[in-house]
C-alpha cells in the first residue's frame, strides 16, 4: 500500500485528485497539504481519514508518505516537484508539466538524481472518445490518416489562477496539454513543424487569451490542428479526422468528469448522439456507420502509478513522452511570438 498526500485543494484537488487515486487498489489518502485556513477547514471537513497540513515542508516531513499528487498552479510544478523529490518521495503532477521545456528538463533530473518516479497527469489518455479515435485509426478504418482535427469551443473566462497567464501559461496550457499529448500518442512520427496563432479580445477580463490554434505538421506528412477557444457559444466537433479510405467527426465532451464530481464516475454515461459518425469509401461504394465509443476510465491512470510502485509496472505516463510535449509548446509559443511557423 502505498500512502499519498495531495498538495492544493482547489477543484483539480477536490475532484480528482483526493477521490480517483483512493478508487485505485494500493493506493491510501493519507494527507492533504493546503495553504488557505479555511480551505484547509473545508478539506478536513471532506476527508476526516487524512491529517491536513498547511504547507509542503510539514506534508514532506511525514515519513508515512511515499507519494506526493501535486494538484497546485501550473507555474509552481517545477519548484515543487523537485522539492518533493529531493526529499525523496515520488511525485505526480498534473498537467500541464511545467512552463517550458527546459523546467520539464530539471525535473526529469531530480527524479533521476534521486531514483524517484515522476508522472504526469494525462488522464485523458482515457477518454472515450480519444480511445474511439485510437482505435479507428488502428483498425484501419479511414486507411492513412493525413488530418487531426481537434477541438473545444465555449463561452466563459476561466475562474481564479486559470485566467492569469502568468500562473497557468495561457489559452492554450489547459486543455491544449491534454491535446498535445493524445496528437503525440496517436501520430507515429516525430513533429517537423508548428504554427500557433493566439488572439486576445477584450470581453473578458483575463489576459490568457481568447482563441488558440496550434498547427503541427509530422514527419510522416500527417497535419494535426488544435483549437481552443473561450469566446464561443457554439460548440465545435471535438474531432474531424480525415484518411485516404474515409472521414471520421464526432462531438461531444467525456462524460466522465459529470459523473466524477458526484463521486459516481463508474456510472458515467455518453449521450448516444454523440458517438462517433464514419464514413468510407471501398472500391467505389461508400459506407456509413456509427461508431459506439470505447469506454476508458480515468482511474487506470493512477492504478497504473500503483502497480509501477507496488509490483513494478511500466509506467504508462513517461516523463520524456510529456518533454516532447513541452518541446512542442516552447516551438508553439515561440510562433505566437513571431507569427512565423518553427521548425522543431
Amino acid at each position: 500500500m502505498i500512502n499519498f498526500g495531495v498538495v492544493g485543494y482547489g477543484y483539480s484537488g477536490r475532484a480528482f485528485h483526493t477521490y480517483l487515486p483512493t478508487l485505485a487498489d494500493g493506493l491510501n489518502l493519507r494527507a492533504i497539504a493546503v495553504r488557505n485556513p479555511a480551505v484547509r477547514q473545508q478539506a478536513a471537513a471532506d476527508h476526516p481519514e487524512a491529517r491536513v497540513y498547511a504547507d509542503l515542508d510539514t506534508l514532506l516531513a511525514d515519513g508515512a508518505i511515499q507519494l506526493v499528487i501535486l494538484a497546485t498552479p501550473h507555474d509552481t510544478h517545477r519548484d515543487l516537484a523537485i522539492q518533493a523529490m529531493e526529499a525523496g518521495k515520488h511525485v505526480v503532477t498534473d498537467k500541464v508539466m511545467a512552463l517550458n521545456a527546459h523546467q520539464a528538463e530539471e525535473m526529469i533530473a531530480a527524479a533521476r538524481r534521486n531514483d524517484v518516479m515522476l508522472s504526469v497527469f494525462h488522464n485523458r489518455r482515457w477518454d472515450w472518445d480519444y480511445l474511439t479515435v485510437q482505435k479507428v485509426v488502428s483498425d484501419g478504418l479511414l486507411g492513412e490518416p493525413f488530418l487531426f482535427h481537434a477541438a473545444v469551443a465555449g463561452y466563459g473566462a476561466p475562474r481564479g489562477w486559470r485566467g492569469d497567464r502568468a500562473k497557468s501559461g495561457g489559452i492554450m496550457y489547459d486543455w491544449g496539454a491534454h491535446f498535445m499529448d493524445q496528437a503525440l500518442q496517436l501520430v507515429p512520427a516525430p513533429v517537423e513543424s508548428v504554427f500557433c496563432d493566439i488572439i486576445y479580445r477584450p470581453a473578458l477580463p483575463t489576459d490568457i487569451g481568447n482563441y488558440g490554434l496550434i498547427r503541427m505538421q509530422f514527419a510522416n506528412g500527417t497535419r494535426y490542428s488544435v483549437e481552443i477557444t473561450n469566446l464561443s457559444g457554439i460548440q465545435k466537433p471535438r474531432w474531424f479526422v480525415q484518411g485516404d479510405k474515409g472521414s471520421l467527426i464526432k462531438y461531444g465532451l467525456d462524460p466522465q468528469e459529470d459523473a466524477m464530481r458526484q463521486k459516481r464516475i463508474e456510472e458515467a454515461e455518453e449521450d448516444p448522439a454523440n458517438y462517433a459518425r464514419l464514413v468510407t469509401y471501398r472500391n467505389g461504394e461508400q459506407s456509413e456507420q456509427v461508431i459506439p465509443s470505447v469506454r476508458g476510465s480515468w482511474v487506470s491512470y493512477y492504478q497504473n502509478i500503483s502497480d509501477v510502485l507496488n509490483k513494478g509496472a511500466e509506467l504508462a505516463v513517461k516523463p520524456e513522452q510529456v518533454l516532447d510535449v513541452m518541446r512542442v509548446y516552447d516551438a508553439a509559443m515561440r510562433s505566437a511570438e513571431t507569427g512565423q511557423v518553427v521548425r522543431l
